[in-house]
């Protein structure tokens, strides 16, 4: 089992300024050590988790540990940039959440067919927002076995 205290790089897919705030907060206020990496939109996440452009030095943009995409997104949406990812050799062993309002069943089944680890409703209240990021720490960083 994984130390709680390790630092693990979690890369955030969300256009949503204030949610990348919150999301930011959570980790923050929960005492979550992960370094939080953030991708406004589908298409710099996959220049960053293939290194690209302003992402070409890895010490500027670590593997990550896990990927949070939200669904709807500008130029590249999150169902596409997982189909990507799933795709990817060097990425597929990365577990990715869908964290998205939508309770869409139909986003739901596409996401776990494109091979989604996880599909999370954002909660709007923000006390629920702060729980469900402790929550998901707790599962994937201490109580799953992921690899390095």
């Amino acid at each position: 089992m994984q130390n709680i205290l390790k630092k693990s790089v979690i890369l955030l897919v969300e256009d949503n300024i204030a949610d990348q705030l919150l999301m930011k907060r959570a980790l923050v206020d929960a005492n979550i050590p992960n370094k939080l990496m953030i991708a406004n939109n589908g298409i710099e996440a996959l220049e960053y988790l293939r290194r690209e452009g302003k992402y070409a030095n890895p010490d500027d943009s670590p593997t990550p540990n896990m990927i949070i995409l939200d669904i709807n997104m500008p130029m590249m949406d999150g169902k596409q940039v997982l189909r990507e990812i799933k795709s990817d050799p060097r990425l597929k062993m990365i577990p990715a959440i869908m964290f998205t309002t939508s309770s869409q069943e139909q986003d739901i089944i596409e996401s776990y067919q494109l091979g989604a680890n996880a599909y999370i409703n954002k909660p709007i209240d923000i006390a629920q927002f702060m729980d469900m990021i402790e929550k998901i720490n707790q599962f994937w960083f201490v109580v799953a076995e992921l690899p390095n």
